[in-house]
């Protein structure tokens, strides 16, 4: 056996729209800051396609989506609010994808080690995880401050690889959205595609290696993939 098939393989997932359906509390908490703002309510259908880039993002996109211009200090003032309330409500709604926890137990039973490289910020990420009992099972929570760079700069998903004790040559990255597939080809790291998501670009044309509607499809999906590598 040769050095690097020896060495575990690291497993990184995506956060929002890929491990949990945070869509209800990061939605719920938009239409807050939204009525802070003055500004209408927005279809969900509308709103679930601008999570993935980060909260500072989301309020952006709605505020624009909504025609609401404000000055950066207004702004800053409507993105904390964001926060507080996303904070005090991260779970309560939010919860992991059907077969999620069970491919991740087969995964870690075969020795791959995981962890989350996601544009959501790190305290949040944490957090999102402790309530939701999920944090112990990943060896890295990277997010989009952990390092100088996020995704789909190749660094966030090399940098949470390398911290984990692996290595770009041994990896894979699982997303939805095309920021996901543009990290892993920026890392050269291959990406299987999950279709529950939120991305406005069907999941087939995302240009993932290997597309998945199930997570019951994912320890087999990983074992080819790190075969054909």
């Amino acid at each position: 056996m040769s050095a690097l098939s020896s060495q575990p393989a690291v497993i990184a997932f995506d956060l929002d729209g890929t491990l949990v359906d945070t869509a209800p509390d990061l939605l719920d908490t938009l239409d807050i800051v939204l009525d802070e703002a003055g500004a209408p309510r927005l279809p969900r259908e509308e709103t679930r396609k601008m999570i993935g880039a980060g909260a500072k993002a989301l309020v952006n996109r709605g505020l624009t989506a909504a025609g609401i211009n404000v000055d950066p200090p207004a702004f800053d003032r409507l993105y904390e609010r964001f926060l507080q309330h996303y904070a005090d409500h991260i779970a309560d709604s939010s919860r992991p994808f059907p077969g999620l926890v069970e491919a991740l137990d087969v995964l870690a039973e075969r020795g791959h080690v995981l962890a989350v490289c996601t544009n959501k910020l790190e305290y949040l990420s944490r957090l999102l995880l402790d309530q939701l009992g999920l944090t112990d099972r990943f060896a890295v929570i990277a997010g989009s401050d952990t390092f100088p760079v996020s995704k789909p700069d190749a660094g966030h998903l090399i940098g949470t690889i390398e911290r984990a004790g692996g290595s770009a040559h041994r990896a894979i990255m699982v997303g939805d959205s095309m920021t996901d597939v543009l990290t892993g080809k920026n890392a050269r790291v291959p990406v299987i595609v999950v279709p529950f998501g939120y991305t406005d670009t069907p999941a087939e044309e995302l240009g993932g290696d290997v597309l998945i509607d199930h997570y019951d499809l994912l320890p087999g999906t990983v074992e080819r993939l790190l075969g054909r590598g």
